[in-house]
C-alpha cells in the first residue's frame, strides 16, 4: 500500500533535499533519478487495483492530458490509485485547471480516473461520486433518477477541484455554491488514513475541505444533495460587434431587474485580434422560460443562435462551440457584489467565500493564445486586466471590499490572503493539525 509508508518516505526525502517543500516543479524536474525510483517504488508497494504507467504510454498520455496544454506537464510517471488506501499526492482529477503545477508535475502524475462511482441514495436524497469524474458523468448518471446536483456550469469541468475550490453552479440561485451542498467527504489525510468527513464528525476540517482546495488531503469521493431536475430550457447566442451596446444594455437590465432564481445567464464580451464579439449562455430551470425575462436578448439581431428545451447534459454541452479547444489558457477573475441573499442558502461557515454577509459574483477574466514564447506577455496582461477592472468597478461601487478572488478562477501567484480573507488564520491552524509535516505542500495549487 502506498497510505503512510510512502507518504513517509516522501517526508523523508523532502528533507534531505534542500527547500522541497513547497517547490515540487523544480525539484521533480531536477531530480528525474529519485522520482523514477519513486515511480518504481509505488509499483512494487500497490494494490492490485492501482497501476503505474510509463513514460509515453496511452494510459500515461490519458493521464496527464488537461483541458489545454499550457497546463500539462510530462511526468516521468502516471499513477492511477484504485483504492483510497492507494493514494498518494500530485493529483488530477478532471484537468480543468489553467494553472501550470497545479494538478500536473513532471514528476509522479497521480490520475483519479479510477475512482467513477455514482452512487444515487433515493431515500436520502443524496448521490456518492468518485473524485476521478467530471460533471459530464455525473449528470448522465442521475438524469435516469429525474435529479441532479449543483454542479459545473459548462461541459468537461472535473468534479474534484471545482468542489474543493466552491463551486458556482447554474442552480446556484436557488440552492447556494456546491459546497454548501456537499454532506460528506471521503478523505486520505496526511498520514494515509482514510475517514468520512462530514460536518458532525470534524467540524474543523468539513469547514476547511469546503473551498480550502487541496490543503488537508486527498478526497476520494463526495456526497451532494440532490433536487428534482426537469428538462431545461436555453442554450448559446451569439452577438456581432454592430450590437454589443444592446447587448450590453440587456445585460445591465437583467442583473438590475431578475428576481426569479430560475433564470440565469453568462454574458461573454470577446476579442480575436481586431475582430470583438459577445455571446450568451442563457438558463431557465424548467422546459419554458416565463414571458418577459429574456425578451430583450431574444430581440437583440444574432449571428448564431441554440435555444431550445432539453436535458440538462445536452444544454451544458451546446454552451461551448465544439471547435473551442484553445492550446494555451489562462483564467483570472475579481468579484463583483451580486444577489445579497446568494450565500444564505447555507449559513454554515466555510472556506470560502471569506464571507456570507454580502453576495458576489466572479467575473471570470480569459486569455487564450497559441505560441509559448508569449506564455509571459499574457500573464503579465492578465494581470494588469485584473487590477484596470478591480480599480474601475470600486470607483462605481460594483466592487467587493476587501478585494475577494474565486479559487477556481485564481490566477498562480494571487495572494491566498485574497482567496480566503479573515478565515485564513483558521485555516492554517487547521492545517498545521491535520499535516504537522506538510505533505501537502508537495502538490501544486495554492498552499496556506
Amino acid at each position: 500500500m502506498i497510505g503512510a509508508t510512502l507518504l513517509t518516505e516522501i517526508v523523508t526525502l523532502a528533507s534531505a533535499i534542500n527547500s522541497l517543500f513547497g517547490n515540487t516543479q523544480r525539484i521533480l524536474s531536477e531530480f528525474h533519478p529519485l522520482f523514477s525510483e519513486t515511480c518504481q517504488e509505488i509499483a512494487s508497494s500497490i494494490s492490485s487495483a492501482s497501476n503505474v504507467y510509463e513514460k509515453m504510454s496511452a494510459k500515461y498520455l490519458e493521464d496527464i492530458s488537461h483541458f489545454t496544454s499550457s497546463s500539462t506537464q510530462f511526468a516521468e510517471c502516471s499513477f492511477e490509485p484504485g483504492t483510497p488506501e492507494d493514494v498518494g499526492i500530485a493529483v488530477k482529477g478532471g484537468g480543468h485547471t489553467t494553472n501550470l503545477g497545479f494538478s500536473s508535475t513532471e514528476g509522479v502524475q497521480i490520475a483519479m480516473t479510477r475512482f467513477s462511482e455514482v452512487v444515487y441514495h433515493s431515500k436520502a436524497r443524496a448521490v456518492s461520486v468518485g473524485a476521478g469524474l467530471t460533471w459530464d458523468d455525473v449528470y448522465e448518471a442521475l438524469e435516469r433518477y429525474g435529479v441532479s446536483v449543483a454542479g459545473g456550469r459548462i461541459s468537461g469541468v472535473g468534479v474534484a477541484g471545482y468542489t474543493l475550490g466552491g463551486g458556482y453552479s447554474w442552480h446556484t440561485n436557488q440552492y447556494g455554491l456546491t459546497i454548501d451542498n456537499v454532506l460528506a467527504y471521503e478523505l486520505v489525510t496526511p498520514n494515509g488514513t482514510v475517514i468520512d468527513v462530514t460536518e458532525a464528525s470534524s467540524p474543523d476540517l468539513f469547514f476547511a475541505l469546503k473551498g480550502g482546495m487541496n490543503n488537508y488531503g486527498i478526497v476520494t469521493r463526495f456526497t451532494f444533495k440532490t433536487f428534482p431536475q426537469t428538462q431545461v430550457w436555453g442554450g448559446l447566442i451569439s452577438y456581432s460587434e454592430d450590437v454589443l451596446d444592446q447587448f450590453v444594455t440587456a445585460t445591465t437590465n437583467f442583473a438590475a431587474n431578475n428576481t426569479d432564481p430560475k433564470a440565469g445567464i453568462i454574458a461573454l464580451y470577446h476579442a480575436r485580434g481586431s475582430q470583438f464579439g459577445g455571446s450568451l449562455n442563457i438558463f431557465y430551470d424548467a422546459p419554458t422560460q416565463p414571458a418577459g425575462i429574456f425578451d430583450e436578448f431574444l430581440a437583440i439581431p444574432s449571428s448564431t443562435r441554440d435555444i431550445s428545451t432539453r436535458s440538462f447534459l445536452p444544454f451544458l454541452k451546446s454552451l461551448l462551440p465544439l471547435s473551442y479547444n484553445p492550446p494555451r489558457l489562462i483564467f483570472h477573475s475579481i468579484s463583483l457584489a451580486f444577489l445579497p441573499s446568494l450565500f444564505s442558502h447555507n449559513m454554515t461557515p466555510s472556506a470560502y467565500p471569506p464571507s456570507r454577509t454580502q453576495g458576489f459574483f466572479p467575473l471570470n477574466i480569459h486569455f487564450a493564445w497559441n505560441q509559448t514564447e508569449n506564455d509571459q506577455a499574457v500573464y503579465d496582461a492578465a494581470r494588469m486586466t485584473a487590477g484596470t477592472l478591480q480599480a474601475h468597478s470600486m470607483e462605481d461601487g460594483s466592487g467587493v471590499a476587501p478585494p475577494v478572488v474565486y479559487p477556481n478562477y485564481a490566477m498562480f501567484g494571487t495572494p491566498v490572503v485574497n482567496l480566503f480573507g479573515e478565515h485564513l488564520p483558521r485555516l492554517q491552524a487547521i492545517k498545521v493539525a491535520v499535516d504537522p509535516d506538510n505533505v501537502m505542500g508537495l502538490a501544486g495549487g495554492f498552499k496556506i
